[in-house]
């Protein structure tokens, strides 16, 4: 399934540096919700779904969530997360093999 969006919420949304990461990581642009209660507030959005308030939890949502801000990602640090996701994806295998649980 391609990503479309991805949002932050909670505690660790409210670290802009934690945020900015995340968005370098997927290479992808991170929405920051207004909202900090994070869980709380999706059990509500889920109640009120089952209690009829909304016909869905996408309609629920797209009525509910509202955006705060947006945090593009840093082509440069994309490319050295790239690069070292894919040296990782290369020592891997052997790490496997020496660290079992």
């Amino acid at each position: 399934m391609p990503v479309r969006t991805i949002r932050l919420g909670g505690g660790g949304a409210r670290s802009r540096l934690w945020s900015q990461i995340q968005a370098d990581v997927y290479g992808h642009e991170v929405e920051i919700t207004e909202t900090e209660e994070g869980a709380a507030y999706g059990a509500a959005i889920l109640a009120g779904v089952a209690a009829g308030m909304w016909t869905s939890v996408d309609a629920a949502c797209k009525e509910s969530v509202r955006v705060a801000h947006c945090l593009l990602p840093i082509s440069a640090n994309v490319s050295v997360m790239q690069s070292q996701y894919a040296a990782y994806s290369r020592i891997y295998p052997a790490m496997k093999s020496i660290f079992r649980y």
